[in-house]
C-alpha cells in the first residue's frame, strides 16, 4: 500500500523490532532514504545499519518537526504500527505485562514521567474508573477503582503482583486474563499519552506528506482505529465534516481501505498478537 519508490522517502514512525524499516529498505533503491522513530532506547538500537537510514530516539508526535530539521520539505510515505512492540511486552522489567512478576512502570520512553505505580498510588478514585472506563473499557471500572484505592491503604501497588492481587476478587472466572489486559491497556494508555501523541502524529503526517504520499497505520484498539478512520475521512480526529469556500469537502486525503485490513487465520496462527490488529490507508490528495 506504501507503493513504495526507489528513490523515495519514508517514514517508520514505530521502529521497534526493526522489521518494518527493514521492509521498506528491501525496496529502496541506492537514493531512497528511510527514516526510522522510536522513542524507546531500546529500540533505537535496532535501526538497520545503513546509510540511507536515520534513526530518531523521539516520540512520534514530534514526526513533523523532525523532517523539516532533517532538510526534508515532505515524505513520500509513512507507517506506524502502534501499540507496544513485542519486545516492550515481554521484557518482565518494563512492566507492560500482568503475566511476569514485575514493577509497574510501562512508560515507553523509560526517562520520562511518570509510571504507572505512580497513577494506581495518586490518582484519586474517580480519575481511575475514568481511566478504565475510557481507555480500557472495562466492565465494573468504578468497583476496580475502589478495589485499587482500598489496597493501595494498606501498602503501595508497585508490581504487577500486587495489582492483580487487588482485582483478584472481581477477575471472571472465564478468561481472567482478558480483564486484566483491558487494566493494564487502560494504564499504559495514560502512562504514555498515547491518545494525544496519536492525534499529534496523525496532524504530523497530514503536513509531512507530499501530494501523492502514503500513510498506513496499524492500530489494535477501537480509540485508535476510530481517530485514524476519522482523520483520514475528514482531516480531523473528531471526524467533522468541514468544507471550503465552494462547499467542497475539506479533507487533505483519499481513502484508499474503506474498510480496515484484518488479519488472516494463517496469520493470527503465526502471530496471535495480530488477531487485534487493524490498517487503514489514504493517499495525501494532489494540489
Amino acid at each position: 500500500m506504501l507503493g513504495i519508490k526507489p528513490s523515495g522517502v519514508y517514514v517508520d514512525a514505530t521502529l521497534g523490532g526493526g522489521g518494518h524499516s527493514r521492509a521498506i529498505l528491501s525496496r529502496l533503491g541506492e537514493n531512497g532514504r528511510l527514516i526510522a522513530f522510536d522513542q524507546d532506547p531500546e529500540a533505537v538500537v535496532n535501526a538497520p545499519q545503513d546509510c540511507r537510514t536515520t534513526a530518531v530516539r523521539a516520540n512520534f508526535r514530534f514526526i513533523h518537526n523532525y523532517i523539516r530539521y532533517l532538510g526534508y520539505d515532505g515524505v513520500d510515505g509513512i507507517l506506524a504500527d502502534l501499540g507496544v512492540s513485542s519486545h516492550q511486552f515481554d521484557t518482565p522489567e518494563r512492566g507492560f505485562s500482568f503475566r511476569f512478576d514485575a514493577d509497574l512502570d510501562m512508560r515507553m520512553n523509560t526517562s520520562s514521567g511518570q509510571n504507572a505505580a505512580d497513577i494506581l498510588n495518586s490518582y484519586d478514585e474517580e480519575s481511575l474508573a475514568g481511566i478504565l472506563r475510557l481507555y480500557g473499557e472495562v466492565d465494573g471500572s468504578r468497583k476496580a477503582a475502589s478495589l485499587i484505592c482500598s489496597a493501595r491503604a494498606r501498602k503501595p501497588i508497585e508490581t504487577t503482583t500486587d495489582l492483580n492481587n487487588a482485582l483478584e476478587s472481581i477477575l471472571p472466572a472465564i478468561a481472567p486474563h482478558k480483564f486484566l489486559a483491558r487494566v493494564y491497556q487502560a494504564l499504559r494508555i495514560e502512562v504514555n499519552g498515547e491518545m494525544k501523541c496519536l492525534e499529534h502524529l496523525l496532524t504530523g503526517i497530514g503536513k509531512s506528506l507530499r501530494p501523492g504520499g502514503t500513510a498506513v497505520i496499524i492500530t489494535y484498539h477501537s480509540l485508535e482505529d476510530r481517530m485514524v478512520k476519522n482523520y483520514f475521512k475528514t482531516g480531523n480526529v473528531e471526524g467533522k465534516d468541514t468544507t471550503d469556500l465552494y462547499g467542497r469537502r475539506d479533507c487533505p486525503f483519499d481513502v484508499i481501505t474503506r474498510k480496515p485490513v484484518l488479519p488472516g487465520e494463517d496469520e493470527i496462527m503465526r502471530n496471535t498478537r495480530a488477531r487485534s490488529a487493524k490498517l487503514r490507508a489514504a493517499r495525501k490528495k494532489a494540489v
